[in-house]
């Protein structure tokens, strides 16, 4: 049985959380939780924070065991950019791209295959 959780609209930029994804993926959930709490970057805190909903989904609505549990996936995606302008000399500006990006986090109660 699969279990998803998502944060949407997040304030990173995909690219800076795709690493932390990659480490969990395949992971138990107490695993995944021990790295992403390790860890010192933002994109960890906004991850734990997914896997933590995923594993209270789980716990909740489908009345599974947490520590039975696996990360099937975790993916972030790019999300919206917010436009804003800096301005530069003689009265020109540059572009600035405020990155967002969604989380979405998989649990399933099945021991993934080795790939």
């Amino acid at each position: 049985m699969d279990i998803a959780a998502k944060t949407k609209f997040a304030r990173i930029s995909a690219s800076k959380a795709m690493d932390l994804a990659r480490a969990v993926r395949g992971q138990p959930v107490g695993r995944a939780i021990q790295v992403l709490a390790r860890s010192q970057r933002k994109g960890a805190v906004l991850m734990l924070k997914t896997l933590k909903s995923a594993i209270a989904n789980a716990e909740n609505n489908a009345k599974l065991e947490a520590d039975k549990l696996y990360v099937r996936d975790a993916a972030v995606e790019q999300g919206p950019a917010m436009k804003r302008f800096w301005p530069r000399s003689r009265g020109m500006v540059s572009p600035v791209l405020r990155r967002m990006s969604h989380i979405r986090i998989v649990l399933t109660d099945e021991k993934p295959s080795a790939k």
